[in-house]
């Protein structure tokens, strides 16, 4: 885990006692990976991951809801410490939210996912069928392994809130993927320093102005991406230069 540490990841414990007032804890505390994806997120390029998560309904005895639908993971970016607390979590809910904000303030390896990580929940669908919890999730896990997906997962998890269960599921997917992914970014030696900036993050910004520079309607997205690293104020003669071209 050395390496880990050397980008701001440490391995953590995920069950340290927290804060009573996060009625999203019970969602944690009662979810579990049942088959956790078998490949690493990607390093270079975006991951979809396939989840089917059942939970048994609050208000009945012997109903079971299946929700199914695929969990994309951003290509993974190294971002400046200005642009930490500017990371967003797409699609997910108000206690989803709350979770990711709880591990970031209390658990130094969440810090990976300042590194470009967001999910996005699409092609969703559930349904109720009769039966226990524990035939469902048989049945499922056969499905599952039939599909010979390796980025198919199954989740035991809570009725409500059910999305704080997909995070859960994402962080361990981070978890273990994090060493393969600094591995690869190490070798394109995209965590040295350039003038007080990481090379991937210059990489990125360059890339940026060359955007720019082509179609001048990518200008927006160019100053958003300075101001999200927290960069603009070394860029800005550059930045207006843009808009002084003939």
């Amino acid at each position: 885990m050395t390496e880990c540490r050397e980008f701001g990841y440490s391995g953590g414990n995920m069950n340290p006692s927290p804060p009573t007032s996060f009625d999203f804890w019970y969602a944690v505390k009662n979810t579990e990976v049942v088959v956790p994806p078998q490949r690493h997120l990607e390093t270079f390029g975006h991951t979809v991951i396939h989840y089917v998560l059942v939970s048994e309904l609050l208000d009945s005895v012997g109903q079971v809801r299946i929700r199914e639908g695929r969990m994309q993971a951003a290509r993974p970016q190294i971002v400046t410490p200005a642009a930490y607390s500017n990371m967003l979590t797409e699609g997910f809910g108000e206690q989803a939210q709350k979770y990711l904000e709880w591990l970031k303030e209390h658990e130094d390896s969440v810090r990976v996912l300042q590194y470009g990580y967001t999910l996005k929940q699409e092609a969703f669908s559930e349904e109720i069928v009769n039966d226990n919890l524990e035939s469902v999730l048989d049945r499922v896990k056969r499905d599952v392994a039939a599909r010979r997906d390796p980025l198919s997962s199954v989740v035991k998890g809570v009725d409500k809130p059910w999305d704080v269960c997909l995070v859960r599921l994402f962080w361990l997917a981070i978890q273990n993927s994090i060493q393969v992914n600094f591995k690869e970014m190490a070798e394109r030696k995209l965590f040295e320093n350039r003038e007080g900036i990481p090379a991937g993050v210059r990489e990125e910004i360059e890339q940026a102005f060359a955007a720019a520079a082509r179609d001048p309607r990518q200008t927006k997205a160019l100053g958003v991406l300075l101001q999200r690293h927290g960069v603009f104020e070394q860029f800005q003669d550059r930045f207006f230069a843009l808009f002084k071209r003939d």
